[in-house]
């Protein structure tokens, strides 16, 4: 679960997906800054931070993307970042779930979070009593985080200090910053194919169908 401390404010996004599925992809800056200009929402946008769980993967800009039923046998959505650097970063999500999407503000920091109704019914449901009040208290497992200014320039300089594909932030909120890709790899206890194929270890209740997070 991801757990910044401090959202002061969530919206929901009803119509996220449908728009998804009707265009086919949604660039997440390209999204915000039409909310940002219809809604004067105040937001500053030089770069993303992708988050799975605790794996943060720092970008220019992530694309949801609606995948054709294919070979899997059920419809799918992927987001795929523009990492930073020689870095691969997709994640492929199960479309057949009920999913919400959100958008969390609090001063210097925005974010899209999603959250299935899966994982809301096996995680939350005992603690809180809606997904909207789980997501307002930072319990869900992705987003794509919004950053600028001098704090995005962080998270450039600290992933350019490496040669690994992501960063990992333990259950603690401290920050592990692995120095290679087998060193990332390593902490995850995985390969990159079983990685791949196994969505990180992902609980199937996660809808998780894929993800990649590699560095060439």
């Amino acid at each position: 679960m991801s757990t910044p401390a401090g959202w002061s404010e969530i919206n929901e996004l009803p119509a996220f997906f449908d728009r998804l599925e009707e265009t086919g992809g949604v660039p997440v800056r390209d999204f915000l800054e039409r909310l940002d200009d219809e809604h004067d929402l105040g937001l500053e946008i030089d770069g993303i931070v992708y988050h799975d769980r605790g794996i943060r993967v720092p970008g220019y800009d992530a694309t949801f993307v609606h995948e054709p039923t294919g070979s899997r046998g059920r419809p799918a959505f992927s987001v795929e970042v523009d990492a930073i650097g020689p870095r691969n970063a997709w994640e492929i999500f199960d479309d057949t779930l009920t999913w919400n999407a959100y958008l969390l503000r609090t001063e210097g920091l925005a974010a899209i979070a999603w959250l299935s109704d899966e994982e809301y019914r096996v995680e939350e449901a005992d603690y809180f009593s809606s997904k909207r009040e789980a997501v307002l208290a930072g319990r869900f497992s992705f987003g794509v985080f919004v950053h600028s200014g001098e704090d995005w320039e962080q998270q450039v300089e600290r992933i350019r200090r490496t040669n690994a594909p992501a960063f990992l932030q333990s259950e603690d909120g401290s920050t592990v910053l692995p120095s290679t890709q087998s060193e990332f790899y390593e902490y995850v206890d995985s390969t990159p194919t079983e990685f791949r194929t196994s969505g990180g270890n992902a609980p199937s209740y996660l809808g998780v169908l894929g993800l990649e997070i590699t560095i060439d």
